[in-house]
């Protein structure tokens, strides 16, 4: 297969960002026109989250036309009403007999204290980043500070002075004609390490700043004194795949990508993280079950560290490409 470098290049999936810098918050939407098989697998302990029991196996709903990733924490679902809206405008969505219903689930992360926490994602934020991929002429996904990742940071135990900045990252993986990509929206409670080598990517500083200090430690060394109630946090994520799957089967490759998680982020799946990973699976190609989870979990591992790569520095925290 021709080298494909994001999931825009999958046929049938289109996705876009609505970004606003200044508040530090946005969205991003992956839309399928026709319809994908969807699943969720949702590990974090404090999620928000939209129409995610319709993706349970036993549910009758067979498709899924959009995710969206959106800032803003619960406010932010908001979004995700103008999505549907939009799509509704298209015709695109379950055929009721008396118009259509967008099947549109999705996952905010919490931003608040990033940027303006007065500006939120809105369902007119959401209609146009659904109209923009729409018209999407199959460019690459812009990464970084932009959408869902706009108001990202990583690792925040030790509060916000020691925090750096998070981001939306990507990758695609390959293998023959299967094609798995993942969109990570990284704010997590942790740090972000190298899934392959395990070298800190960003995360908690030293209290000078000027260096990466461990998560995981400062964790184990202040438990009796910290209180774990910083919720400003959450890596949500979307698996898209050309495989051709059943609910029950996307769920399972939901769940495996999921441990792109563990491989990625260090603590993950905390009481202050709402992790979520969607899973959108178009139905081109017959595919064995467990390569298309193990290919979605090299994706997406892979695309929580674009994530923190991608990052700039702003809102007063450095990225990753600034300790370097």
């Amino acid at each position: 297969m021709e080298h494909i470098e994001s999931i825009t290049q999958i046929p049938g999936i289109f996705t876009a960002h609505a970004t606003n810098a200044k508040a530090g918050t946005g969205c991003t939407v992956i839309v399928c026109p026709k319809g994908a098989t969807g699943a969720v697998d949702v590990r974090g302990g404090a999620p928000a989250t939209r129409e995610t029991d319709l993706l349970r196996p036993e549910e009758t709903v067979q498709t899924l036309n959009a995710i969206v990733l959106s800032g803003g924490s619960a406010y932010g679902l908001a979004a995700s009403c103008g999505v549907a809206e939009e799509l509704e405008r298209h015709g695109i969505g379950l055929d009721v007999g008396v118009g259509v219903v967008p099947i549109v689930s999705g996952a905010c992360v919490f931003d608040l204290a990033c940027g303006d926490p007065h500006v939120r994602p809105t369902a007119e934020d959401g209609a146009r980043a659904a109209r923009l991929a729409l018209e999407d002429a199959g460019e690459p996904l812009a990464r970084g500070n932009v959408g869902a990742g706009t108001g990202c940071t990583v690792g925040k135990l030790g509060g916000p002075e020691r925090a750096m900045k998070g981001g939306l990252g990507e990758d695609v993986e390959v293998a023959g004609a299967l094609v798995c990509g993942a969109v990570a929206v990284v704010n997590a409670c942790g740090d972000v390490v190298d899934p392959t080598t395990g070298t800190p990517i960003a995360g908690i500083r030293t209290t000078d700043g000027t260096a990466l200090a461990s998560s995981d430690e400062e964790l184990l060394s202040l438990t009796a004194q910290m209180p774990l109630d910083r919720r400003a946090n959450t890596t949500i994520s979307c698996v898209v795949t050309n495989a051709r799957l059943t609910k029950a089967q996307a769920t399972k490759v939901a769940q495996m990508a999921a441990d792109a998680y563990a491989h990625a982020i260090r603590p993950t799946h905390t009481t202050n993280d709402g992790d979520t990973v969607f899973v959108m699976a178009t139905g081109e190609i017959g595919a064995q079950v467990d390569l298309v989870g193990v290919l979605a979990t090299r994706a997406l591992e892979r695309a929580i560290a674009d994530g923190a790569r991608s990052a700039t520095g702003a809102y007063g925290l450095p990225a990753a490409r600034d300790l370097a």
